[in-house]
């Protein structure tokens, strides 16, 4: 049976998301709604669904399923209108800014036995998943540090940063998930360095455009991330991980994966521009992982304890920052 899923929200990741939609099996695009009526009806004409409103959505007993790509300060507000209404939940991060506010939803999202995702894309890379895996097969022993290097190509505009909830909320929180999928320890203190350095109206808002954290976990396994919001080069992605007996590495991904050798040099192509290129293989696999859980019956992975635990070792890391010193999780 072909699950019904209406988007909500007709941006830039909800686009992401309805080329997602039509590219899954089993699944199709029942509606689309945002509050641009403009938005909705684009994707609507790309992909034959209807332009509803969001009372029409949560009406219609054969939509199963939402997928929330609306701004921020309404994602806990939807997801407890829908898990009420009976319908599962796929949600991009975060759940909310505030921690509290977090946990109040999710209290709601357990009540009604309702079915929540977070889209922490990232874990579903078959890159990255390689990496998880070489782990799991106890290739490299047992993990004892990893690094992450995470580089937007350009800044985004000052007005999107303030209203984000900032670097570490907004950016660096695809990498404190993939730090807790790596290591397979909770994290137990934060270290972070932050600095603006890009763009001097990203420091004007509050907030950083560079950034240096060190997570660590109870027994000492340790995760290096470094930020910018500047790599003139392309979207710098990759993961090393160290382990007792070696390593494994994600490098860079590419449009065309070619070496060039001539007279000039070695040459490669240039990297993936950004997220909506470089993860397309992700952000398909992760809404595959949504239906087949629905279908299965089982609970959905990354789930909302997963996109709250981020959210705090975000705060952790703000508060690391704001005061000079390493913070404990247990703090937040």
């Amino acid at each position: 049976m072909t699950i019904q899923i209406a988007l909500l929200g007709a941006g830039r990741i909800g686009k992401v998301h309805a080329r997602a939609i039509a590219a899954t099996p089993g699944v199709a695009l029942a509606a689309v709604a945002d509050a641009m009526p403009e938005a909705a009806e684009a994707i609507s004409a790309a992909y034959g669904a209807p332009a509803l409103s969001i009372d029409q959505i949560e009406a219609d007993d054969s939509i199963a399923a939402v997928i929330i790509c609306t701004p921020t300060p309404t994602h806990a507000d939807l997801i407890e209108r829908f898990v009420k209404a009976k319908k599962a939940v796929f949600c991009e991060k975060p759940i909310d800014l505030s921690v509290e506010r977090v946990r109040a939803c999710l209290d709601v999202v357990r009540a009604e036995n309702g079915t929540l995702m977070l889209g922490f894309n990232r874990r579903f890379d078959p890159h990255f998943r390689a990496v998880r895996k070489a782990i799991d097969d106890g290739a490299i022993g047992d993990v004892e540090m990893v690094q992450i290097v995470s580089r937007d190509p350009a800044p985004p505009p000052p007005a999107y940063v303030m209203a984000s909830g900032g670097i570490f909320r907004d950016m660096t929180i695809h990498d404190f998930d993939m730090a807790r999928f790596l290591l397979g320890e909770e994290i137990d203190s934060v270290m972070a360095s932050a600095s603006s350095l890009v763009d001097p109206e990203i420091g004007k808002a509050g907030d950083y455009d560079s950034a240096s954290i060190i997570l660590t976990t109870a027994s000492g396994r340790q995760c290096s991330i470094s930020n910018s919001r500047r790599a003139t080069f392309g979207y710098d992605q990759r993961i090393e991980v160290l382990g007792s007996l070696g390593s494994v590495a994600a490098e860079n991904q590419r449009p065309v994966s070619i070496e060039i050798a001539n007279a000039k040099g070695f040459q490669r192509p240039p990297l993936y521009d950004f997220f909506m290129t470089r993860y397309v293989e992700a952000y398909a696999a992760e809404i595959a992982a949504f239906a087949a859980a629905l279908q299965d019956g089982v609970p959905a992975s990354p789930g909302g304890d997963d996109g709250l635990k981020a959210l705090v070792i975000a705060e952790a890391a703000l508060k690391s920052v704001r005061e000079g010193r390493r913070v404990a999780i247990s703090e937040i």
